[in-house]
């Protein structure tokens, strides 16, 4: 099996690619059980689906400003703190139509990657 190397990650994700990182984490932070709907969150609790994603994706991970500005488009509301109140100064309200939309859009491409993962294995044998 070949590992990828330093130089086969894609570039840094912008516009509509930092939409789908943005979306699927969503999508993966309420697969985990966790609610997201309707409730002020920190961008600290987001940190890990947010890096699932970019592993996903195999991108390089938002930093916090690429990670608002894709939340914000999206139609969450983010809102700013002092940065002495946490390391990733930002709380995220997510509307329930938007934590819907992502759920969808986690399930497709969890569906999506498990066609891909069956096709290289049909392959391999």
């Amino acid at each position: 099996m070949r590992q990828p190397t330093f130089f086969d990650r894609q570039p840094p994700a912008t516009g509509a690619d930092a939409e789908r990182l943005v979306l699927y984490a969503f999508g993966d932070f309420q697969a985990r059980g966790l609610v997201l709907a309707a409730r002020e969150l920190p961008l600290d609790r987001l940190r890990g689906a947010l890096r699932r994603a970019a592993e996903a994706f195999d991108a390089d991970e938002l930093d916090d400003e690429q990670a608002v500005a894709a939340m914000s488009a999206l139609g969450a509301q983010v809102r700013r703190v002092p940065s002495f109140v946490a390391k990733h100064p930002y709380r995220v309200t997510v509307p329930a139509a938007l934590a819907a939309r992502a759920q969808d859009f986690y399930r497709k491409q969890k569906a999506a990657d498990g066609k891909s993962r069956e096709s290289l294995k049909s392959r391999e044998s």
